[in-house]
């Protein structure tokens, strides 16, 4: 391939995007064609699986927070819901029973232990993958929308996954780039967006530098 195509669909992958596309795409590819079922743990209310969930024949979502598991069945995120703790996925649901389980922007809201164990009944209840979406160290948040589940507990470093055998992605740009939510540190806030897109294929690389991380566990190949 022509070096100009090399460097025309590398910017059209990984520069000229939208805000938070990559993470988008990649949870796409990690899911969409190999996984038949999903159970989305901490689903939330607006859940980005809800931007492939209908291409995947069964979805499962699970939350503590009764408010929004109400909101995602009105927006029909998912086949299926359950409300309740999400320690006790284990006891609920049967080892082995999806083909990929999912936790985005969850495991910061438990302390360390507990992440450690909720990462384990993940581990036994996905036969292909398992994916957690975090970010990278610890991120102040309190509690918000009367949630009292959105306080951030812990931080998450690159090497808490890979020991355990996951691989390791980089998300939404240099990690200096955003704060709060995600949203832009640099204003005005188009400004500060397009900087942090422009720097993802930096941090996709090098995840130790990036914003929020994306750690990915292929059970078959454990």
């Amino acid at each position: 391939m022509p070096a100009s195509q090399s460097l025309f669909r590398f910017l059209k992958r990984e520069v000229l995007v939208g805000e938070h596309e990559v993470f988008h795409r990649t949870l796409r590819e990690e899911l969409e064609g190999s996984c038949e079922s999903v159970l989305d743990v901490g689903c939330g209310a607006n859940s980005p699986l809800g931007r492939c969930g209908h291409r995947i024949p069964h979805t499962v979502g699970v939350d503590g927070y009764a408010v929004s598991i109400e909101r995602s069945r009105a927006a029909r995120l998912h086949h299926e819901y359950h409300c309740m703790e999400l320690m006790d996925i284990g006891q609920r649901f049967a080892p082995k029973s999806f083909d990929a389980v999912i936790a985005l922007d969850v495991i910061e809201h438990f302390e360390k232990p507990e992440g450690y164990r909720l990462m384990e009944m993940m581990e036994s209840l996905a036969r292909k993958r398992v994916i957690i979406f975090t970010p990278n160290g610890f991120l102040p948040q309190d509690v918000w929308d009367n949630n009292v589940h959105q306080l951030h507990r812990s931080g998450w470093e690159v090497y808490d996954f890979e020991l355990r055998g996951y691989r390791v992605t980089g998300m939404s740009g240099w990690k200096p780039l955003r704060g709060d939510f995600a949203l832009p540190t640099v204003r005005p806030s188009r400004l500060g967006s397009r900087l942090s897109i422009l720097t993802e294929p930096f941090a996709t690389r090098f995840p130790q530098h990036a914003f929020q991380l994306l750690a990915v566990r292929d059970m078959e190949a454990s």
